[in-house]
Parts: C-alpha cells; structure tokens; sequence
C-alpha cells in the first residue's frame, strides 16, 4: 500500500536518494528543499510514479519546521514516514576560527541538524498519533558522532545528540506503534563532501571506496519498512566497515 513520505532535503545527494527510492516503490513522496529551487524541481520531476509534492522551507526555525510540515500533510493527506536529512556543516576547527564565528556556526548547525529535526519530528509524530497510523522516523546521522570531527566539532555533537533523542522518542512512541531509528553513515560521494574524498579517505574503508547515496538509502528504505519495527531504537552503521564500534 502507498505511504506518504516527508524526506527534508531532498533536492540533493543522500535524501534525493531516499525520495528516489521510495518514489520507486509506489510510495507518495513529499520532497523537501531550503534554497536549491533548480535541484529541487530536477529532483521531484524525475520521481517515479504520482502523487508527490514539493514543499519549500528552513528547518532551522520552529515555524519553518512547523510550516513544511503543514504543506506535506496537506499535499499528501498526512505523513506516514519522515527521514529528517536536512543538515547544515561547515569547517570550525577550533584553533582557525574566531570567537564570533564559532558562536555563529554552533547556532546554525544545532538549529538545524538537532532542533530542526526534533521540531519537524514532533509535528510529523502528532500527526501520526492523531491519525493512530503505525508511522515511521529515521533521522540521517553520522559515523561522526563516534569517531569525531576536529574541524567539525559542531557537526559531530549536533549528530550525537541526534542519535540520542532517536532513541528517547523510540522508547516514547513505542506504545503509538511507532518505530524510530537512525543511519551514521561514513563519507558518501555527494556534491557538499567531493572535495573531501582523497583516496586517503577512500581506503577508510577495506572496500576501497566510500558509500554512494544508494548505498545509504537503501539501509533507510528497510529501517522505514513494517518489517523493521523490532530496530526501532537502533543506530545503524552505513560505513562499509570504516569504523567499528
């Protein structure tokens, strides 16, 4: 049976790849993007099947979050799975980077990649609730928050932090029949990190590469499925054996 899908940031790289592979299981698909209009009506245009809506916000304020939701629940009749994807990141490393713009790139990043998810969550999970639909949530984290980032020290515990309150609303939401995990993906060949990928970053992992956003969808397409409501509280790793824990 089709599902409506809200996937933030969408417009490229890994949540382009999960609407992709949703949209291709016949499920109705509520794409979401910030700023890349272009990308993002590339994006929905190629999405197998119908139904689907594209729908314009910033997750980094409560009003944006609370927004995007209300236009997926009014273009799909209600949201049965959220992928919280959208992230902000840019390089912090301590000893580069002035007092004034550490303050500003910690707000930005916990306004985005921790509140936004957690504001946009507490929408979709009412909406669920109210509609008492066995929903599902999973929240794109990152190897990060367990190995480390010391230039990205804000994108690390913004992530961690991300993990631990899917695991809290695992334990929640539970008795409404909803099931909530996440993915920590290691480096994945997408537009914002091709810079980043060295081959010394390639051989991270004994595969000799690093993930393809396919890769990194299809292990949320199963965490999102009925058959997976027994991971619900879990963290997966999606980084092809790069760090073990």
């Amino acid at each position: 049976m089709s599902r409506a899908v809200l996937v933030t940031g969408a417009s490229r790289g890994i949540g382009r790849a999960v609407a992709e592979l949703f949209a291709a299981h016949g499920d109705r698909v509520a794409l979401h993007y910030a700023s890349r209009r272009e990308a993002a009506q590339e994006a929905f245009e190629g999405l197998a099947g119908g139904g689907h809506v594209l729908v314009q916000g910033d997750v980094g304020t409560p009003e944006g979050a609370a927004a995007i939701v209300e236009a997926a629940v009014d273009g799909l009749g209600g949201v049965d799975v959220l992928v919280n994807n959208a992230a902000a990141n840019e390089p912090h490393p301590l000893d580069r980077t002035s007092f004034e713009d550490w303050q500003r790139i910690w707000r930005r990043l916990v306004d985005v990649n921790l509140l936004g998810a957690a504001h946009v969550t507490h929408c979709v999970a009412r909406n669920m609730i109210e509609r008492e639909v066995a929903g599902r949530i999973v929240n794109i984290g990152s190897r990060g928050a367990f190995r480390g980032e010391p230039d990205h020290p804000a994108y690390g515990a913004s992530k961690a932090a991300l993990h631990a309150m899917g695991q809290s609303l695992a334990v929640h939401l539970a008795p409404y029949g909803i099931g909530v995990a996440s993915v920590a993906p290691g480096f994945v060949a997408t537009e914002r990190v091709a810079d980043r990928l060295t081959d010394e970053v390639r051989q991270q992992s004994p595969f000799g590469r690093v993930a393809s956003p396919q890769d990194v969808a299809s292990a949320v397409h199963y965490l999102a499925s009925p058959a997976a409501v027994w991971v619900s509280g879990a963290v997966l790793d999606v980084n092809g054996a790069s760090y073990l824990r």
